[in-house]
């Protein structure tokens, strides 16, 4: 075996990217990049009835989002049938598997009078020693040929050694009758000719690993390290589904989740390094390990994740963080910031970012900076904008207008203009928040008044003292 690190996330495109999928190519990414190794992605496209370009294009939208990026192209499982096929056909002539002419009657009359005879209802093929003199001119299986007795023990990173006694295994079908391969060859196949050393995917497969390996213990190729990670939860305890909420990675981000507060929370579903709960990309490929992945389902929790999102946004360059809400805008089919707006917003942005822990909160905070004038006060902010208000506000603006455009000096024309009046800073901080915009939760009004710069502060200001 290479000792390249290899892994591979491989898809099935019938549907969404769901939140499971991305934290399994989220370790599988994790742990190729922080061991110098390779990412794969394979789409397995086998149930031509069921995949579709659009579900192909939904995991492909997803990974880009996360930013998961791969190596190579993107593999497609159908269009390896040929060779999935060819080692099914090596396997029967090494006579390690074996043709099966019996008809799925005569697979259903076996099931149940062992049944009834309380006995296992695996099948167990007539044709697996025939004679091929014996062989019909009739359709057939390829089935591999199992182990009767013995053990077979799945060494798992994460569940540990696995013990399936072999008479539990049946002689799994290669290729059907009609010449194509199923599932579980075209997953070694293609892992095997990928070169995948790591199989790190949902514990739902765990029992695919046993069937799996006979392929690759009859081909004589090296077994992959197996670590077979457990499900995610709801926060009651029970299988995520559409009842606890979103599920496609998709609609997370349509939520204005930022990806790498997603990355972070997905990397600590199921995954710890000491008590780190937030981490950067750097720190997670360093320490990514199989080792810290508990056996326990993870339950999916939106404070947490909502807190973590708070903290990456509070972290981000501004510059990227600009980026990235544009690009929350376009798939949520908003218009984009116009060229003057985000400028504005990237350098509002230091004062925007730190208590916002979703896109739509950072635009909300943002407002003031994408409102035109005329500032249209919302109900509470009006009722700041009394008449009292309104003359103490035409009282202020020849001193904002001759006063240092730095934080320093505004603060300073702010508190002696309040305490020559006998008022404190509040009464004079409602009706400025009214007057720049138009509403009562806000940004400091010094940092709206650096952001918005002198001429438009004042503006605003005369707008409101009318």
């Amino acid at each position: 075996m290479t000792d390249q690190v290899v892994t591979r996330f491989a898809p099935s495109p019938t549907g969404f990217l769901h939140i499971g999928g991305a934290r399994t190519a989220l370790f599988n990414w994790l742990y190729a990049r922080g061991r110098g190794g390779k990412f794969l992605l394979r789409i397995e496209d086998t149930d031509r009835a069921r995949s579709t370009d659009a579900a192909t294009q939904a995991i492909l939208d997803g990974m880009a989002w996360l930013g998961l990026d791969h190596d190579g192209e993107v593999i497609s499982q159908a269009a390896r049938a040929d060779r999935h096929a060819e080692v099914a056909r090596q396997l029967l002539d090494e006579g390690k598997a074996y043709k099966c002419f019996s008809t799925q009657e005569e697979i259903q009359e076996f099931r149940d009078a062992a049944r009834a005879e309380g006995r296992s209802t695996l099948f167990q093929s007539p044709w697996r020693d025939a004679d091929s003199s014996t062989h019909p001119d009739a359709p057939y299986v390829i089935r591999i040929k199992a182990p009767r007795d013995g053990q077979t023990v799945i060494r798992d990173r994460v569940q540990g050694d696995v013990t399936i006694g072999n008479d539990q295994l049946d002689d799994m079908v290669l290729l059907r009758s009609d010449g194509t391969p199923v599932y579980m060859l075209a997953v070694v196949v293609d892992d095997h000719d990928m070169g995948v050393t790591h199989v790190i995917r949902g514990d739902d497969h765990l029992n695919n690993a046993a069937r799996q390996m006979l392929i690759y213990d009859a081909m004589g190729w090296d077994m992959p390290v197996w670590a077979h990670i457990p499900l995610i939860h709801g926060p009651d305890g029970k299988k995520l589904s559409k009842r606890h909420g979103a599920l496609g990675v998709d609609e997370y981000q349509k939520m204005g989740y930022p990806a790498a507060g997603m990355r972070n929370y997905l990397a600590r579903l199921g995954w710890s390094h000491g008590d780190d709960e937030f981490f950067t990309d750097a720190q997670a490929k360093e320490w990514f390990d199989l080792d810290g992945i508990g056996k326990s389902p993870a339950r999916f929790d939106f404070k947490k994740l909502e807190n973590l999102c708070g903290q990456h946004i509070a972290a981000a360059d501004d510059a990227a963080l600009l980026h990235e809400l544009q690009a929350f805008l376009r798939v949520t089919e908003q218009n984009p910031l116009p060229a003057d707006k985000a400028t504005l917003v990237e350098a509002a942005m230091y004062c925007l970012k730190d208590r916002a822990k979703t896109f739509p909160e950072l635009i909300e905070k943002a407002e003031f900076a994408l409102a035109d004038r005329p500032i249209h006060p919302d109900d509470k902010a009006a009722k700041a904008l009394d008449d009292v208000s309104r003359g103490i506000l035409k009282e202020l603006t020849p001193h904002l207008q001759n006063a240092s455009w730095t934080r320093d000096a505004l603060e300073a024309v702010a508190t002696e203009f309040s305490e020559a009046r006998g008022m404190k800073f509040g009464k004079l901080a409602g009706p400025l928040r009214a007057a720049l915009a138009g509403r009562s939760a806000t940004p400091s009004v010094f940092d709206m008044m650096l952001v918005l710069g002198r001429d438009e502060t004042v503006a605003r200001i005369a707008d409101a003292a009318g």
